[in-house]
């Protein structure tokens, strides 16, 4: 739970491998933020195809309060990342096969600046170095370049997760009830208290 925006696409050309992750890694560095480099080098005659080999290329950061974020890439040139390649990188159902291309991040606790920041940052390195690039964010920034929205949207996610953790620490799970029950408490104590307001 909590605000986070998914993404997929494809590096552009092989040969923009070692500038990106110099880059990358110069932004890491610039922040004192923890980062780690994979392969720099594509293999050769991989790229573009549909099958690959099972090593990661490119690199991953991780800002305070944010989860990793992956700027990391298949031998077929394909955004992806090392646990995506461990759970989805031999499955046969091609369901979750398409796992394997779809990466998120979550920055709910990271905040709304360093939401905006890697976005930008997304924008920029979208336009320089990748193709088929797509983005969704759930803080519409990406789609609208609003900030009061992404402010707005930040806002009502925390209100939630608030909202969550109260429920929880107010009305506890009792220790013989099963979820399922303790889920059909809790939904009955809130449609008793809205019918009460009503």
């Amino acid at each position: 739970m909590g605000l986070s925006f998914h993404y997929s696409g494809s590096i552009a050309n092989p040969d923009l491998l070692p500038e990106l992750i110099d880059e990358i890694q110069d932004i890491a560095k610039m922040f004192n933020w923890k980062y780690f480099v994979f392969n720099r080098q594509f293999p050769e005659n991989t790229f573009g195809k549909p099958d690959y080999n099972q090593n990661i290329y490119g690199i991953c950061f991780t800002p305070p309060d944010c989860e990793t974020i992956d700027i990391c890439f298949l031998s077929n040139g394909r955004m992806s990342s090392i646990s995506h390649l461990k759970f989805f990188g031999k499955v046969d159902n091609q369901t979750e096969q398409a796992y394997l291309y779809m990466l998120s991040v979550k920055t709910q606790y990271a905040g709304v600046e360093l939401h905006q920041f890697v976005i930008q940052l997304f924008r920029y390195l979208s336009k320089k170095y990748f193709v088929d690039f797509k983005m969704s964010d759930e803080g519409s920034y990406w789609e609208t370049n609003d900030l009061a929205l992404l402010q707005t949207t930040f806002k009502r996610y925390t209100d939630l997760i608030n909202g969550f953790s109260s429920a929880l620490e107010y009305i506890p799970i009792q220790p013989d009830e099963t979820i399922e029950s303790y889920f059909e408490r809790l939904l009955k104590l809130l449609h008793d208290k809205k019918n009460i307001e009503e």
